[in-house]
């Protein structure tokens, strides 16, 4: 994989306005990404994308997911001078949306923030709740912003570009969460696509709905009943000032990081353990470093996929980002180069995975 393929892939992909349940012009997007080097693409009436490839010798059904949806608001109600409220979807936090700029369903905006003149002392320490935000988009009156095209449920998301800092393998901006691993499982596929030199079948899945409940996750596992799975997604990590001595040590540019445990009792998930065996028996292999992590305050589609039917052999491949739902996440692109160079060799060798029970 050249990483400056997959960042300019990024870039585009992750521009695309796609909260949960508002994914649709991320999915028209990524379809016509997927078409020439699938086999067969299908879409269900979720806006879940079934990418096929078939491998030249007989095999088991490979699922590898990740999910379309970003973190987002909807409009919630328009008031008289034009101002719009607003209802989060997904983890947007507070004190991240004042006096940012958004996207309210194509249209520019602004989030107010009481002039700082105008504060009280108590005011300046406080945050204001997700029902006293609003978004200005410019409009005068209830009846301008409805001629806009803006109604309430349309979506609003940040409008913050993908940057590179000074050391050009760290880069910053929106939907790093998940739509870098979307344009992981693209690159795969371009690369397997000529030879197909695996078994079975390959079934890349991108999911909706992730960021409100894994629900689209759970539609595709079930429609596609794979013999095992694997979830691409980003993860929170612990390399800054305020974080640093958690306990919980992963970091960027440490290599992926295999969540062991994700989530809290009820939705999470314990990765299984023949699974996570070899993730680490191929990153040892390919002589790479990888982070194995344990935090229960955070999940991925895996908590859904591998509960579907009979249960699903599962596991999850995630990358280390910063600033987690924020529209400056950070994460480094050698990660998801060496997460490339894993998924392409655990799918290649499923010949050699050997017995897969869960006791011998």
């Amino acid at each position: 994989m050249k990483k400056q393929v997959f960042l300019e892939q990024l870039r585009e992909v992750a521009s695309i306005q796609g909260t949960p349940g508002q994914e649709m012009n991320v999915v028209k997007s990524l379809v016509d990404l997927f078409t020439p080097v699938a086999d067969e693409i299908d879409v269900d009436h979720m806006g879940n994308i079934y990418a096929y490839l078939h491998g030249n010798k007989p095999g088991p059904k490979m699922m590898v997911s990740a999910h379309s949806d970003e973190i987002g608001c909807v409009v919630r109600d328009v008031d008289e001078r034009g101002f719009i409220k607003i209802e989060r979807t997904g983890g947007m936090i507070e004190s991240l949306l004042v006096g940012r700029k958004v996207n309210v369903n194509g249209h520019f905006g602004v989030v107010g923030v009481k002039a700082g003149h105008l504060q009280t002392a108590e005011e300046r320490k406080s945050i204001p709740s997700i029902h006293e935000l609003y978004i200005d988009v410019g409009a005068s009156s209830k009846e301008e912003v409805h001629t806009m095209g803006i109604q309430i449920g349309d979506s609003i998301s940040y409008i913050s570009e993908i940057e590179q800092f000074t050391n050009p393998d760290l880069v910053c901006g929106k939907a790093i969460d998940n739509r870098s691993c979307c344009v992981l499982l693209l690159e795969l596929f371009k690369d397997l696509f000529n030879e197909k030199d695996f078994s079975g079948t390959l079934v890349g899945v991108i999911a909706v709905q992730e960021e409100v409940g894994l629900r689209g996750a759970k539609v595709a596992t079930y429609k596609v009943n794979p013999d095992f799975a694997l979830v691409l997604d980003t993860i929170p990590c612990a390399d800054t000032p305020d974080s640093i001595n958690s306990g919980y040590p992963v970091g960027i540019g440490k290599g992926p990081v295999f969540p062991a445990l994700a989530g809290g009792s009820v939705r999470g998930n314990i990765m299984s353990p023949q699974v996570k065996n070899i993730l680490i028996r191929y990153a040892k292999e390919l002589d790479m470093p990888y982070q194995l992590a344990v935090m229960t305050g955070a999940t991925t589609d895996l908590a859904a996929v591998h509960l579907e039917r009979e249960g699903v052999l599962a596991g999850a491949v995630t990358f280390a980002r910063r600033y987690s739902h924020s529209p400056v996440e950070v994460a480094d692109l050698r990660d998801f180069e060496l997460g490339f160079a894993l998924l392409k060799r655990v799918i290649t060798d499923v010949d050699s995975w050997g017995d897969l029970s869960f006791i011998k």
